[in-house]
């Protein structure tokens, strides 16, 4: 899954895939504003066919927390 994920997160915010690690964070790592992270969320229910709540999203600071997010719902790799 992360290798997909590099993709989609390295493609939505412009930065390169070596910079898209598990403990990279989304605002600090990544430079990422509050309509990168709405695009990319976009991005990833399209890519993995699953709903993320606004309620959820603050809890997603990392590469690693959305990754776990979704296999917490199920997501497959």
């Amino acid at each position: 899954m992360l290798e997909k994920m590099k993709e989609i997160i390295a493609d939505q915010l412009g930065v390169s895939e070596d910079e898209v690690t598990l403990e990279a964070s989304f605002k600090e790592d990544l430079d990422a504003d509050s309509l990168d992270l709405f695009e990319l969320v976009m991005a990833l229910e399209e890519e993995y066919d699953v709903e993320i709540p606004s309620d959820d999203l603050a809890e997603l600071n990392t590469v690693g927390d959305v990754i776990n997010y979704l296999k917490d719902k199920g997501v497959e790799d």
